[in-house]
């Protein structure tokens, strides 16, 4: 029992931490949020700013996560005070976004369920051979019903418990590799299928053919400050979310080689969502920039206008089901790890501890939807969901990634020094070194612009 508590847990192999790493950074981000904001903001000339701001901006980051993450051997709430322990200033962030992974996990396991239960459902054929309104009924009467909304964030929480329980190799690992590769070959089946409706061509079009007055159209800025946004969110960095996997690795290859393999399949399942979604959008005449509600109202109906759509509305909201529970995986993994870290708990007693909280937690998300409808911080339509979000998405993150950029670079926290040292650590590419003025006074400012923006698009 000792040994499991002081020992450090490691992967089994190499394939295990890009999977999980990339299984963290692929989730709701990817094949929900991407697909509608990419509608929204006018198709492939968002894309092509999003990717670019991807890999000039958040990456560099990721590695600077994964190298705390592996010098320190700790997860987010130690890794700061394991590497700069004369300042305890840095050990504060430490905490704020341990609870960060928190706040994620108290809507994204409620979100997870609406995905669990149209699996569900779309198996059962309760979504086949009703019309649009009934099917937008049918997602209000899932919303409404507190029960219901409970049961199935359960069942997320459950499944994200039952894994870390069962271990890093035997559990984490193992699921997230079968998960991975199932997900992978499900999104493709489902891209050859859209791609070959008859009339996906004006899909196809629309996606990857930059039209740049569409920009103009959308408002520049807008277009710009969304990208960027989902840059950051997609890759769930500055909360500590990838640095327990550099914790978990050893020091054969370097980090940024890493990093680019891992971005890469974010992008790969994010391009592919749009492969998937927009050309079925235009095969049946159905508007791309419907919003959030593309997945669960607009999508269901189309269909059931699918030769074998029961079948493939079923692989579809599976393959949604397990992006989502892949970061509900990777982001209790960093619970667990934290809770272990910090009181020297083994993994059973921190699985237990973490499961129940999360559970809890997540309660008022669920209910916000029905009974806490009431309250609405954000004014009316607003609800919980928005208010958690809000203070993870628009704050912590940009926040967090600041203060991984700083910790990094300045001879205050851990230093350039140190984080190249530890970055190329092993074989692969190299961290470009080139690279440290942009990284410690022009990222920074850009995070900051996307913060202020966020306050500014909130609340004027």
């Amino acid at each position: 029992m000792q040994e499991e508590k002081n020992s450090r847990e490691t992967f089994a192999s190499r394939l295990g931490f890009i999977f999980l790493s990339a299984g963290c950074a692929i989730g709701l981000g990817n094949v929900w949020r991407f697909p509608f904001i990419t509608g929204k903001y006018g198709g492939a000339a968002f894309v092509l700013i999003y990717i670019l701001f991807l890999f000039v901006f958040a990456m560099p980051i990721m590695v600077m996560e994964f190298a705390v993450g592996r010098a320190s051997k700790k997860s987010m709430s130690q890794s700061f005070a394991v590497l700069k322990p004369e300042n305890k200033i840095w050990s504060l962030w430490g905490y704020i976004g341990w609870a960060g992974n928190y706040i994620l996990m108290m809507f994204y396991t409620v979100v997870t369920g609406w995905m669990l239960a149209y699996t569900f459902y779309s198996l059962m054929g309760n979504l086949s051979g009703i019309n649009q309104e009934a099917v937008g009924n049918f997602f209000n009467s899932l919303l409404s019903s507190p029960i219901e909304m409970i049961l199935w964030m359960l069942l997320a929480v459950i499944i994200g418990f039952a894994v870390c329980f069962s271990g890093l190799r035997g559990g984490v690992e193992k699921v997230t590799k079968i998960m991975m590769s199932g997900l992978l070959i499900i999104m493709i089946t489902l891209a050859i299928r859209s791609v070959t409706l008859d009339g996906a061509e004006d899909g196809l079009k629309f996606y990857l053919q930059p039209d740049f007055k569409k920009l103009a159209e959308s408002g520049t800025w807008n277009v710009i400050y969304a990208a960027l946004g989902q840059s950051f969110f997609t890759l769930s960095i500055g909360i500590g979310s990838m640095a327990i996997f550099g914790s978990y690795i050893n020091k054969d290859k370097s980090l940024f080689g890493e990093s680019l393999i891992i971005t890469g399949l974010d992008t790969l399942v994010a391009l592919c969502a749009g492969l998937i979604i927009f050309p079925a959008c235009f095969a049946f005449g159905i508007n791309p920039g419907a919003g959030p509600g593309l997945i669960f109202v607009t999508l269901p109906n189309m269909f059931n206008f699918m030769p074998a759509g029961q079948i493939w509305g079923t692989l579809f909201f599976t393959f949604m089901s397990f992006a989502a529970l892949s970061t509900v995986i990777a982001v209790f993994e960093n619970l667990v790890a934290c809770l272990m870290d910090r009181f020297n708990l083994t993994r059973k007693i921190s699985a237990v501890i973490m499961g129940i909280s999360v559970f809890i937690l997540s309660i008022p998300c669920a209910l916000g939807f029905n009974v806490w409808s009431g309250f609405q911080p954000f004014g009316a339509g607003s609800m919980v969901l928005d208010l958690e979000d809000f203070i993870l998405s628009n704050n912590l993150l940009p926040i967090g990634s600041i203060i991984y950029l700083l910790f990094c670079v300045s001879r205050y926290g851990w230093g350039w020094d140190n984080f190249i040292k530890e970055a190329d650590e092993g074989y692969g590419l190299k961290f470009p070194k080139f690279l440290r003025s942009y990284l410690t006074y022009v990222v920074p400012v850009i995070i900051l612009i996307i913060l202020v923006a966020g306050y500014v698009e909130k609340f004027f």
